[in-house]
């Protein structure tokens, strides 16, 4: 998962700070979520939320001079990574004003982008929180499922409205990390599979060593390091393509990587590190079932609708397994109609099968497969909710024809939605779909068949 924002202003910049500022109070918005014990017997939790650290204001620790600017940083302020940490501090955020993010009851809304007294925000990443200074963690220890209610009614070509977990530590790596002073309050100690090197603050320490700013984006660059962790994608979609997608690390938790050797999206070589960045995707339009997902199909994304995940079994023999519920309608996902691959869940063997008849890269084994995936699982993950458009490859990977020079009606595996291979770029997507949101709500998890019907 990687996630882009744009923020221009004389005063308010986005950043990752370590140390806390006074300019502005952090309020996080309350969300309600559900644990169940069975059918009918759920109980009500109080969670909170927070936006990443990377989306807020850094600034200098003492007054309102930025630390980064653009996508620049402050050489005075920011000379190497340690001092960065020393003379930085990231502040609280306004999360409707600023952010364009509300919360009331058990639902989140997303609004793509917000226009602020000092700044224009795209894009948000934002984690369920158990209080104001912990992650909410959640273990699947096997037999499990977790359930929530989605509209993406309004998030066309180029969006990814992402529901995800990931390996964070619930403390946003405050204890791990002395010279982190934020924490999860602030929503510091970001990784995913994809080994990020966008962000700006890793491991306690800036990550203005070898930055270089984007060449397409005014607002990012990419660091001399990156953070990694296992990723367990439940739901990447926009109106049009959905894919869930287990990504496997053989380091687990959080770690930093250094340079092209973290791999991934912002790597020259993109399996060079410890996690698997393509993962094992199961895209029902993919696998060859083109009338199932999307504006008035079998799940008909006009409307909202309920996205069950189940997690059966552990370790290597783990299945996920996915329903949707719309209509009072209980929807199974189809059977892949790729000849050679078979079943309608994501399974060491669909896996296997899936690769070898795509002729993909087989990095979800290198790096453990579905028995690291299940650990990662067991011991704890961190729940994040997102909107985001896509600098490197406009979100084709999701919801067109990928590479984009292939035949989709020959070269298996290519065709991921319908979009047109034009479509997805940024600067087009953010000028023609300002107002896109997306709305997350009804969170529940439990037990088997204990969260849905």
């Amino acid at each position: 998962m990687y996630q882009y924002f744009v923020l221009a202003a004389a005063l308010l910049q986005v950043g990752h700070g370590q140390l806390v500022g006074t300019q502005q109070t952090e309020t996080h918005p309350g969300m309600t979520w559900q644990s169940c014990t069975a059918k009918g017997s759920c109980t009500n939790k109080n969670g909170k939320i927070v936006i990443d650290a990377n989306w807020r204001w850094l600034h200098k620790k003492e007054g309102y001079d930025n630390c980064y600017t653009g996508n620049e940083w402050d050489a005075t302020a920011c000379p190497d990574n340690k001092a960065c940490a020393a003379n930085c501090a990231v502040d609280g955020a306004d999360y409707s004003g600023t952010y364009g993010i509300t919360a009331g009851s058990n639902s989140l809304k997303l609004k793509f982008i917000t226009k602020g007294s000092y700044s224009t925000n795209i894009g948000s990443r934002t984690y369920l929180m158990k209080d104001d200074t912990t992650y909410e963690m959640f273990k699947f220890t096997g037999n499990q499922e977790f359930t929530f209610d989605v509209d993406v009614s309004n998030l066309p070509c180029g969006f990814n409205g992402a529901l995800y977990f990931v390996s964070m530590d619930a403390d946003g790596g405050l204890k791990k990390y002395s010279t982190n002073k934020a924490g999860a309050k602030y929503g510091t100690g970001y990784c995913d599979a994809q080994c990020p090197r966008d962000l700006k603050f890793i491991n306690g320490e800036g990550n203005v060593e070898g930055w270089k700013p984007s060449s397409n984006d005014a607002n990012a660059g990419v660091g001399g390091h990156g953070s990694c962790c296992a990723e367990m994608d439940i739901w990447e979609a926009n109106s049009v393509s959905t894919a869930v997608t287990p990504h496997s690390c053989s380091t687990i938790e959080q770690s930093r990587c250094d340079g092209d050797g973290c791999g991934g999206t912002y790597s020259a070589d993109r399996y060079a590190g410890v996690c698997d960045p393509d993962g094992c995707d199961f895209n029902s339009y993919r696998m060859g079932v083109k009338d199932f997902y999307g504006k008035g199909k079998t799940v008909d994304t006009s409307k909202k609708f309920t996205v069950v995940t189940q997690f059966i079994g552990t370790g290597d023999a783990m299945e996920i397994k996915r329903f949707y519920v719309q209509n009072g309608k209980t929807i199974a996902q189809p059977a892949s109609a790729v000849p050679g691959v078979e079943g309608n869940s994501i399974t060491t063997k669909f896996c296997d099968q899936q690769k070898a008849v795509f002729g993909d890269t087989y990095t979800f084994k290198d790096k453990g497969g579905m028995a690291n995936m299940a650990k990662a699982l067991a011991n704890g993950m961190v729940l994040v909710m997102s909107l985001w458009d896509d600098h490197y490859s406009n979100m084709l990977w999701l919801d067109s024809t990928y590479p984009t020079d292939k035949n989709p009606d020959t070269d298996l595996g290519t065709g991921r939605g319908e979009c047109e291979t034009s479509s997805g770029v940024p600067a087009d997507v953010e000028s023609q779909h300002a107002d896109a949101t997306v709305v997350y709500s009804n969170i529940k998890f439990g037990p088997l068949n204990s969260t849905f019907g």
